[in-house]
């Protein structure tokens, strides 16, 4: 091959790579400025404006809203609430010296333990620079409840469900149909409990009041919290509304659980009222959408790969064996 063919050849390939590398570099700033990569501001969430105030009226009422099932991040889900988020969004709204309320707009079944505890404790500690309304969608129970006791005032909906103080952990035993299809698990392990909540062998009764102990140090701590956020005597509550139940919103006006009836708009006139506000724009937080947030929404959590057994019906929340959840009954696989 003569020289001046090869040079074009070496020349032409050149050209080519720089020309993929061209249109990478502008796919990826092109997808950054659409959703956020980079975004100027320390602002994390966007403000959509719900109600204009009065002219020459700065001050505003932040809307953060907390829905779906609670859970610590690392559980693989794509929609819910975690408290890094709940804290990012309190952050800002903190710093914002125009936001003079909060409305903290719950429609949450609840979700694990120490996920609803952190978040509780967000907003019982941004309660003290700022007062923080609650509104209760159609649900906010157990680990939904749980949070709302951060706030400084609660409102629900006569139709919400709210309350399910209580604390489930569950596992599937299969032992006897492993027995039926000719399977056993080998199990190495390094003392008696390792393998306490396995499935595929009876639970001793040693497991049993252990696992039965877990859950009520958890349950103590619940009620203890409902208690003193709620002025009720806990043995009142222990022997009374606090043993998992759901409540109707009406209902758990009656048993003290919250402060009055109502819906957003009522709950947002109570904020204005306690910032003392009047003319108060009503802003709703959102996120501001981020190259990464986008892959993790059409990605999972956890790539790795790995073999399961579905020896149950599938629960559409995803719940993670061995951990303590904060749910209605109902909702637990």
């Amino acid at each position: 091959m003569p020289a001046s063919e090869k040079r074009f050849g070496c020349l032409g390939v050149f050209i080519v790579v720089l020309l993929c590398l061209s249109l990478l570099f502008n796919f990826l700033f092109l997808v950054g400025s659409l959703f956020g990569l980079g975004s100027g501001g320390p602002d994390k969430f966007r403000e959509n404006t719900l109600a204009p105030g009065e002219k020459n009226v700065s001050a505003k009422i932040a809307v953060i809203r907390l829905g779906g099932l609670i859970s610590s991040g690392d559980m693989g889900l794509s929609v819910g609430a975690t408290p890094e988020e709940m804290k990012q969004q309190f952050k800002q709204a903190l710093e914002d010296k125009d936001v003079r309320a909060i409305v903290l707009a719950i429609d949450s079944p609840g979700g694990e333990v120490t996920a609803s505890d952190d978040i509780y404790n967000i907003i019982r500690k941004a309660r003290d620079r700022k007062k923080i309304v609650v509104s209760m969608g159609a649900m906010a129970a157990s680990g939904g409840y749980y949070a709302a006791l951060g706030g400084s005032h609660i409102i629900a909906r006569d139709t919400t469900f709210t309350g399910s103080i209580g604390v489930i952990m569950q596992t599937l035993n299969y032992a006897d149909l492993f027995g039926k299809v000719g399977l056993q698990m080998v199990t190495f392990k390094s003392g008696k409990m390792k393998d306490m909540l396995s499935g595929s062998r009876p639970s001793t009764p040693e497991e049993r009041d252990y696992v039965q102990n877990l859950v009520m140090q958890t349950y103590g701590k619940f009620v203890g919290i409902v208690a003193a956020e709620r002025n009720i005597p806990e043995d009142a509550l222990r022997n009374g509304v606090a043993d998992g139940r759901v409540l109707s919103g009406k209902d758990a006006l009656e048993a003290k659980l919250i402060d009055q009836l109502g819906d957003l708009d009522d709950a947002v006139k109570k904020a204005i009222e306690l910032g003392g506000a009047p003319g108060a724009t009503v802003v709703e937080y959102r996120a501001i959408e981020s190259f990464g947030r986008l892959l993790r929404i059409f990605g999972k959590a956890d790539s790795s790969k790995k073999v399961e057994i579905n020896l149950g019906p599938q629960s559409s929340l995803h719940l993670q064996p061995g951990r303590l959840y904060l749910l209605p009954d109902i909702l637990a696989p």
